[in-house]
């Protein structure tokens, strides 16, 4: 696998070093560590892990590092009234945050249990327009992360688990990681099927030189121009170091104990690292070279609380048999409903909201279809907003997900944007949620999602962010006008809470399921 780094002597070309300023650094709560480095200290090795893994994706001079000398950022009242808040909370609490926040895509910082600037961040950007942007997370949203969570650990078959090969305790996907076996040197590998993801473990006894392993790992070598260092870290009971070659990335890390090495390297296919630079975080944030105890059990929905309360939707995508398909579609009528084009291209059978539907009429100028429902039905329609959305503004989306294996409602943030000029909307939308709408703040209907979203593989439990094509609401008008119908166009008012937008509009979206 031309990713995959050798788990011992990496050959590289000149490296490029990082030198944080960990104390200027407007990130320091989240990645600085203390001076007196404890023996095998996870907290160190998984801020290296997640500073590692943000170099290389992120240029070497910006925002990491401030210059010696740089005058301090002012405080921030908002955040430290929120990191008020989260550090009354116990320790493993914290942590539990930190850690989910990992596994919903929004966090790249090490789980210490500390407040900085990148928790404050992750917890606005996982609540997204569902409340204010004040770093803290109300019960219900603390409820909807640790649901995200669990739901991206499930989809990943992310299990902690004892190597008994090198003793080693490290968190494996083994959905994306199914093959295991023995490397050469006598550690455990675990690859995808593809073989374009590979982790392996390693063990030496006591006798080898960390500080000569770590120079062998990031010396020169003029025979491999192609691979490079991105990032290395020496301390004395561990190292990190991560790296490019043309096609893949690699991060090794290896520890130094009593016993003697252990470590773990990671290669991985350039084009995965989008969701495979989450996992290594999440995966370092498991590791534990020289484990003390058992290997703890798996997280509950939210540590010190109840279970989740039933109802609540989780993000993961619809588990869809080999010959369905999903879509959403919003009821105009009784009898009509409106979706995207691609949600019921090449079906067989059309169900909306349990009903039997056909075409009426399909718009290839607007990517919309307008569909015929049989029986009768009842649903609050929604208004039209005529005016276009500002740059950038927060709307809701409401789509459907599986929930236990039936399909429910969930509302989803979303962004407006332009893509090539024309109306686009950047929201985290998974597969069957071609057709849904957007809402503004007051519960007008702004457009509908015209592309068909395809990310199968989620970034630690939830779909990334990206811009999906939208019909707007003049578009959506003109294409009634052809049918010879029309939506009313509804005033402006005050805004709402995004739970009053959802009830508002939740009775006129539907789910559709297209027979294949």
């Amino acid at each position: 696998m031309p990713a995959m780094p050798r788990m011992t002597g990496i050959s590289v070309a000149a490296p490029r070093i990082l030198t944080l300023n960990a104390a200027a650094s407007p990130f320091s709560k989240d990645l600085m560590m203390p001076r007196a480095l404890r023996p095998h200290s996870r907290k160190n090795s998984v801020a290296a892990a997640a500073l590692a893994l943000a170099m290389l994706a992120v240029p070497l001079a910006g925002a990491w590092a401030q210059a010696p000398g740089a005058p301090a950022q002012a405080a921030n009242p908002q955040m430290a009234a929120a990191q008020a808040s989260f550090e009354a909370l116990p320790e493993a609490e914290r942590k539990a945050i930190q850690s989910d926040l990992i596994w919903a895509g929004q966090f790249n910082g090490a789980v210490s249990g500390s407040y900085g600037p990148l928790t404050f961040r992750a917890i606005n950007a996982f609540k997204g327009a569902r409340g204010p942007a004040d770093g803290v997370l109300a019960p219900a949203d603390r409820v909807a992360l640790a649901r995200a969570a669990q739901a991206a650990r499930d989809v990943a078959g992310f299990r902690v688990l004892a190597d008994d090969k090198t003793g080693v305790q490290i968190g494996i996907p083994s959905k994306l990681l199914p093959r295991r076996d023995a490397t050469p040197t006598g550690g455990s590998r675990w690859q995808s099927i593809d073989e374009k993801v590979t982790l392996d473990t390693s063990a030496s006894p006591p006798g080898e030189d960390l500080a000569a392993l770590f120079e062998k790992a990031t010396a020169l070598n003029p025979n491999n121009p192609g691979r490079k260092i991105t990032y290395k870290l020496l301390r004395p009971d561990f190292f990190v170091v991560t790296g490019e070659t043309p096609t893949g990335r690699f991060y090794r890390r290896l520890s130094a104990g009593p016993q003697g090495l252990r470590g773990f390297s990671i290669g991985y296919d350039k084009a995965l690292a989008p969701t495979v630079d989450k996992l290594v975080i999440a995966i370092a944030a498991s590791f534990e070279p020289f484990p003390s105890g058992a290997v703890p059990a798996a997280p509950s929905a939210v540590a010190g609380t109840a279970s989740p309360a039933p109802g609540l939707s989780s993000l993961l995508p619809p588990a869809a048999r080999s010959n369905e398909r999903y879509g959403v579609a919003l009821a105009l009528s009784d009898r009509t409903a409106l979706s995207a084009a691609v949600a019921i291209d090449g079906c067989r059978s059309l169900r909306v909201g349990g009903r039997t539907a056909k075409l009426r009429l399909k718009d290839d100028a607007s990517g919309l279809v307008l569909l015929d429902l049989d029986g009768a039905g009842a649903a609050k329609l929604p208004g039209l907003r005529t005016e276009a959305p500002g740059a950038e503004e927060a709307l809701v989306l409401v789509a459907f997900g599986d929930d236990a294996g039936k399909r429910a409602a969930v509302a989803l943030p979303g962004q407006s944007v332009q893509a090539g000029g024309k109306p686009a909307l950047r929201a985290p939308l998974q597969p069957g949620q071609a057709g849904t709408p957007a809402f503004d703040r007051q519960g007008r209907l702004v457009g509908v999602i015209t592309d068909n979203p395809s990310d199968k593989v989620l970034i630690a439990g939830v779909a990334p962010q990206r811009s999906y094509a939208l019909a707007n609401g003049a578009a959506i008008q003109a294409m009634l006008t052809k049918a010879g119908t029309s939506l009313p166009p509804a005033a402006a008012g005050s805004d709402l809470s995004t739970g009053a937008v959802v009830e508002r509009v939740t009775s006129a979206v539907l789910p559709v399921i297209c027979g294949l």
